[in-house]
């Protein structure tokens, strides 16, 4: 055989492998689990870190001050520096639609060491439990971590805690559906979740005793005693891909987790533009490989053996005449497509789009690469105006 069809050998065999062996992340059944309400509803205090978000907080947060929780629940918005009205803006919406009550908060510059988001998240968490003191009780039994542009449902809280109590579950999250209105975002978004499902297959993080570990940071319900005994978010405080280091660090302190796609969270961020949607996946894709140009490397290699080959192994045998390369690349490229219609499905897209995801690797791979170049150029990990430094670059814990 000639040496593309060994390569697309290569990618079919890897494609078999996907298929099958990889905790069948291609699906999307893995939604919240079956779940009775709990004889007590406990409490429960909402930190939504926020950095210049007017723009989407008249849709997200009155989404939060309308939910339907039986127990008792309070917001705490910890407005990180915002130069947009973000602080004055949630103030006149908490007064306009009432609902939960809401504290509006800031914690200052972050400190040394700590990124702009742990840092605003330390501060909620602080003030919530200090609330409870304060009012003679032990602080909130469970915290809602949520970004400021996930708008829920109003029975949201109430369907997370149930199925964290149901189950026993110390963390509980779910992929919030991102926003797909722009014909970039159609292209991005979708293969977004795609990509992450295969890195975390959802299976293996929900299978007790796993070891596989990864959250979505949009929606994070946390028992408070479990992030004390994590230290959460101290021990994380680095961290720029920091929905994953969270997950990571309830695993080690014996923590039961799940994961799953949301029904009726959604993100209202807008991405109608590539550079927009370049800008979400290059901050932080290099952190991802652990900086490491060894890494890069080899993902940029597999990238191009499992997404590039099939479709070039095709064009080899339409127009070299090929033949064993157009076959197997043929069939890499069907199983390919095969499995990414669910989550074409999951976003209400075409499936036509799924042979396009051969092009969306490209592009991701491409982002993968910038992320790198920005980060040797003292740029990486940017995100509102702040750069992080690699994270032994940071101030030691004291």
């Amino acid at each position: 055989m000639s040496t593309i069809a060994w390569i697309a050998l290569g990618s079919a065999a890897a494609w078999g492998w996907l298929l099958l062996g990889q905790g069948f992340f291609w699906r999307t059944d893995q939604r919240l689990p079956p779940r009775q309400d709990p004889a007590r509803w406990p409490s429960v205090a909402v930190v939504v870190p926020a950095r210049d978000e007017a723009e989407v907080l008249p849709v997200s947060l009155p989404s939060l001050l309308a939910q339907d929780y039986p127990g008792r629940a309070e917001i705490f918005l910890v407005d990180d520096g915002s130069k947009d009205g973000t602080g004055d803006l949630a103030r006149a919406l908490s007064a306009q639609y009432e609902g939960l009550p809401l504290t509006v908060a800031s914690p200052g510059v972050p400190e040394p060491g700590w990124t702009g988001k742990l840092w605003a998240l330390r501060h909620g968490i602080g003030l919530a439990r200090a609330r409870g003191a304060d009012e003679g009780g032990a602080g909130p039994e469970y915290l809602l971590l949520t970004d400021a542009d996930i708008a829920h449902e109003p029975d949201s809280l109430r369907e997370l805690v149930a199925a964290a109590t149901s189950h026993g579950l110390d963390l509980v999250s779910q992929m919030a559906r991102l926003r797909v209105a722009s014909g970039w975002e159609r292209l991005v978004v979708p293969a977004f979740v795609y990509f992450f499902a295969q890195l975390y297959p959802f299976r293996w993080i929900n299978k007790e005793g796993a070891r596989t570990a990864a959250a979505a940071g949009g929606c994070v319900l946390l028992r408070t005693e479990m992030a004390e005994r994590a230290r959460v978010p101290e021990s994380i405080r680095q961290a720029v891909i920091d929905d994953v280091s969270l997950a990571r660090a309830v695993r080690r302190a014996g923590g039961r987790l799940w994961l799953g796609l949301a029904d009726r969270v959604d993100s209202v961020r807008p991405y109608p533009r590539l550079a927009d949607l370049w800008r979400m996946v290059s901050r932080s894709a290099y952190a991802q490989l652990r900086h490491n140009p060894v890494l890069l490397a080899g993902t940029v290699a597999g990238l191009a053996v499992v997404y590039l080959a099939p479709p070039v192994g095709l064009c080899a045998g339409l127009f070299a005449g090929d033949t064993a390369a157009g076959l197997l690349g043929a069939a890499a490229w069907a199983v390919m497509a095969g499995t990414y219609i669910p989550v074409l499905r999951y976003y209400r897209q075409s499936l036509w789009q799924a042979f396009l995801l051969p092009f969306t690797a490209v592009l991701y791979l491409c982002m993968t690469l910038d992320s790198a170049v920005q980060h040797y150029r003292g740029r990486g990990a940017s995100w509102k105006g702040r750069t992080y430094p690699r994270p032994e670059a940071a101030a030691p814990e004291r």
